[in-house]
Parts: structure tokens; C-alpha cells; sequence
């Protein structure tokens, strides 16, 4: 097999862009999708607290259990790919329009779709599909701690959020660290499938080269080659994050 690296010489710029590009849609991602799964990981976890005092508080409680289960279970059950188009082309649209965007119309929103509509889709599909991940990741994470630890934190007069604070979540968070890490791994894997919306990252670069010159292997084992070093970077980092909690177990 004879490979061309020479082909790749002029199309530096277009790498790094999408490397930066990649970069940052996976980490708004995390962000976003931590946020999100702290939350629904807390709420789909809460059966084991203490039921509510009042009516209202065990409707809304009920009510946004049912919320966390239909959000996880959509998320977690079709392909992210889907899950982009249906973003990009049915969600996006409806809030981003030049004639009846529910945020923004007229030429703002026309500026702003061609701009960073691409980007904005993307990190809104990635985010709430790691959210789903995410939070499932939570759930058994704190249902992972013995329940007799916060009988105890009840019986020494601790409220559930005061023991979820300060004996659940802290133990539970160093079991989450290798799971959560291998959805960033994740994260940076699949933020290839937003090129198909247009977005100039990795994927799109190689596509690029590919088309100009009819090559694939060196376009396509050049990313390979990227997204396995931003990999290998996430899991050393994780590594540096796990050695102090094992300190202190």
C-alpha cells in the first residue's frame, strides 16, 4: 500500500480547525451533559428518600420522575445520529427562524443559523444524550452506597439533601469517575457524527481531502490518529483524578 502523506500538507489549517472545533463541542458537551445528568441522575435516585410531607411535593416529585424516565429512555434508545437530524432540521428550525423562531427571527436569525447554527445543534444533540448517560451513571452510583449509611445520617437528625451531600455523593463520585470518563471517550468519538449536519470538524476535514484527491486511508488514518491521542489524554488525566479519591479511600 502506497500512502501519499504529501496530500495532507496543504490542508494543515483545515485540521486543526476541526481538532478545535472537536474539542470544543466535546467539552460543552460534558459540561452540559454533566449538568443534566446531576440532576435527573438526583431525581431518578430519590425513591429511597424520604417520602414528601405534602401533596403538591409528592405530584411534582411523581410528575418529574416520569419526566427523567421518558427523557432517558429516548435518549438512551435511538441513535445519536437520529437524534442530531432531528435537533438540527426539526428543533432548531422552530426556535431559530427568519420568519417564526420562538428565540429569534427575521435577519438575526438567518445570520445566526448560518453562522453557528451547525455548532449549536451539535452541542445541544451531544449534550442531552450524555445528560441521558450521565445520569444513569449517578443513579447507580449513589444506589451503589449501602442505604444503612444514610438510615444513619436520618438518625443523626441529617436531612436527604445534608446526607446526600456529605456522605452519598462524595463516596459515590469515586465510583463514577472511570464510567464518566468513558463517556467523554465516547463524546470524542461520536462528535464525528455532527459533520453530517455540516459542521467543519474532524470528519469533515478528512471527508474533504478525500473528495479532493479520491484517497482515504491517509485523510482517515490522520483523524484515527487525532482522536486516538485525544482518547489516550482524557483516560491519563482520569487516571491523575482516580489515584487521589484511592488515597483517600
Amino acid at each position: 500500500m502506497d500512502l501519499r502523506w504529501e496530500i495532507l500538507a496543504g490542508y494543515g489549517p483545515l485540521f486543526v480547525s476541526g481538532l478545535l472545533t472537536t474539542i470544543e463541542l466535546t467539552l460543552v458537551a460534558i459540561g452540559c451533559g454533566l449538568v443534566l445528568g446531576v440532576a435527573f441522575g438526583l431525581v431518578s435516585s430519590s425513591a429511597d428518600a424520604p417520602p414528601p410531607k405534602t401533596l403538591l411535593a409528592a405530584v411534582l416529585l411523581r410528575t418529574a420522575r416520569g419526566i427523567t424516565l421518558a427523557y432517558v429512555t429516548f435518549f438512551r434508545g435511538t441513535p445519536l445520529f437520529v437524534q442530531i437530524l432531528l435537533v438540527h432540521f426539526a428543533l432548531m428550525p422552530a426556535l431559530v427562524h427568519p420568519d417564526h423562531g420562538l428565540l429569534l427571527s427575521g435577519d438575526a436569525a438567518r445570520e445566526f443559523r448560518q453562522a453557528h447554527g451547525a455548532f449549536l445543534s451539535g452541542c445541544v444533540a451531544l449534550s442531552l444524550n450524555a445528560g441521558a448517560y450521565i445520569s444513569e451513571i449517578f443513579r447507580a452510583g449513589i444506589q451503589s452506597i449501602h442505604r444503612g449509611q444514610t438510615q444513619a445520617a436520618y438518625s443523626l437528625g441529617l436531612t436527604h439533601a445534608q446526607s446526600m451531600r456529605l456522605i452519598v455523593l462524595p463516596q459515590a463520585a469515586r465510583r463514577m469517575v472511570p464510567a464518566l470518563v468513558n463517556e467523554g471517550v465516547t463524546l470524542i468519538k461520536d462528535s464525528s457524527l455532527v459533520s453530517a449536519i455540516g459542521l467543519a470538524e474532524l470528519a469533515l476535514a478528512a471527508r474533504t481531502v478525500a473528495g479532493a484527491y479520491s484517497r482515504y486511508w491517509e485523510p482517515y488514518l490522520a483523524i484515527s490518529a487525532i482522536y486516538l491521542v485525544l482518547t489516550l489524554v482524557l483516560s491519563m488525566l482520569a487516571k491523575r483524578l482516580e489515584a487521589p479519591a484511592h488515597l483517600r479511600g
